[in-house]
Parts: structure tokens; C-alpha cells; sequence
């Protein structure tokens, strides 16, 4: 490869520097990345691409799986499960409860992921009816069902809880099905964002051919 009519050699999460060469013709790129750089924590194929540009080529091969997150406490984990989101490809990520949240652990991938907001549990409830998906509480209680042994339905929400209280009365009721992460040690539950990446993960597993 030719730096000279090629992008700046990637350099990691510190990005890339100004485009070297001849400007590409393409629709996709954005005119002020190319010009000063790109330092945004993307993978190296959308270096320079417009955040619509990202955006529109993830929603071509998004899996059919949603996040939910209840957040009527401001929970610190919700950016962390918006980032796990788009690793994973969800669809979509609903925030149940109050419409801010803590964006800071999502690492601007908030940018390339749809996000939906619902006022409580009754509208969540509603829109994932209408769309025929199930919704699977995940929550170490008495009646969930082990993840390691249990399928997920390909079309579903994955609904989380708060840190600490976990999910509300209302959610649970209104969940088709329920969930936990076989644990062996002695703590009570593991980390809210930890517990999304490991659900998305087991979902990816059994539904994603490799």
C-alpha cells in the first residue's frame, strides 16, 4: 500500500491522522474527518465515515434481539449496556423511566445505535406487543430459568433492572420469560452492565452462525 494515496496508519484507539493523498469520491466519508482526522473509537473500516454513513451500514445487519433498561434511579451502568449494545448488534435500546441518563460509559456509540425512550412499563409493554417480540427479564430469582441451558428467542427484549433493586414488580409481570446467569461464588449478582454483555453474548451464541 502506497501512504501516500492511502489513509494514515491506524493507530489504535488513538485514531488516524489527516487523510494522505487524493480525496476519496464517496458519499460515505465526512469532509472535516478526512481533513483533520479521525480519533472517534470506530472500527478501522469506518474510519472517516459519517456517523449517518455508520449508522445506515450497521442498520443493514443489526440482529433482531432489543435491550431494555429500567432507569427510574439514574443508573451509572446504563451507557456501559448502550455500548455492549452496539458490539453486539441489538436492534434497538429502550430506556424505560426517566428520559436522561448517564452517557458517559457509552462511548458515543449512543451516535450509531437507535435508542428509544418509553415514560414506564405500561408503554415499553405496548410497543413490544405490537411488534410481537417477547420480553425476557433477566433477574436471579426464584423462576428464572438458567441462560447456559435455556434458549432465547431470536426476536425478543432483553430487560434489565436497576443496580441493586433490580427490575420493578411491573416489569417482571409483564415478562414473558425470565432469565438469570448461573453464578458460583458468593455474591449476590453480578454488575448491571456486566450481566447485559454476558446475555447479549449467550444470545449472539446460540443465534449468530460464525
Amino acid at each position: 500500500m502506497d501512504d501516500e494515496t492511502n489513509p494514515s496508519v491506524e493507530l489504535s484507539t488513538n485514531g488516524v491522522g489527516p487523510w494522505r493523498g487524493e480525496l476519496p469520491d464517496d458519499p460515505r466519508y465526512d469532509p472535516e474527518l478526512l481533513a483533520r482526522g479521525d480519533s472517534r473509537n470506530v472500527i478501522d473500516r469506518f474510519r472517516y465515515w459519517s456517523i449517518d454513513a455508520i449508522k445506515a451500514e450497521l442498520d443493514a445487519s443489526r440482529h433482531p434481539f432489543h435491550v431494555a433498561i429500567e432507569n427510574w434511579q439514574h443508573d451509572m451502568n446504563i451507557g456501559s449496556i448502550v455500548r455492549s449494545a452496539n458490539a453486539f448488534g441489538a436492534k434497538t435500546v429502550h430506556i424505560i423511566g426517566r428520559r436522561r441518563w448517564n452517557k458517559r460509559g457509552a462511548m458515543v456509540t449512543d451516535r450509531y445505535q437507535h435508542v428509544l425512550h418509553h415514560p414506564d412499563v405500561a408503554d415499553f409493554v405496548e410497543w413490544c406487543r405490537a411488534q410481537g417480540l417477547t420480553i425476557v427479564a433477566v433477574d436471579n430469582l426464584p423462576g428464572s430459568v438458567a441462560i447456559e441451558t435455556h434458549p432465547l428467542p431470536e426476536e425478543c427484549v432483553l430487560l434489565f433492572g436497576q443496580e441493586g433493586p433490580g427490575l420493578s414488580a411491573e416489569a417482571l409481570a409483564a415478562a414473558d420469560l425470565a432469565v438469570e446467569i448461573t453464578q458460583f461464588g458468593s455474591t449476590r449478582s453480578l454488575n448491571a452492565s456486566a450481566a447485559a454483555a454476558v446475555v447479549m453474548h449467550a444470545w449472539v451464541t446460540q443465534h449468530v452462525t460464525f
